[in-house]
């Protein structure tokens, strides 16, 4: 199985928080973690995130997990 990071995952919480009309803010706030992590995380740039986390954000924006986090096709 590979383990290099070769930046395939992409985070769509942008999208995903504009098609509800919440801020990245009002998200830090009902998950329960800093705006500089869920930024991470919305930027491409987390190497992890807690399950407890991904549940979390899943929850409030009432998704699921396919939904927040897609793997782009190889080059």
């Amino acid at each position: 199985m590979p383990t290099d990071d070769d930046g395939r995952v992409h985070c769509r919480l942008d999208e995903l928080l504009e098609e509800r009309g919440m801020t990245l803010a009002k998200l830090a706030e009902l998950v329960g973690v800093t705006v500089v992590n869920l930024s991470v995380l919305k930027n491409d740039r987390a190497r992890a995130i807690r399950f407890s986390t991904l549940t979390a954000i899943c929850d409030v924006l009432q998704c699921q997990v396919g939904d927040l986090l897609v793997v782009t096709p190889r080059p």
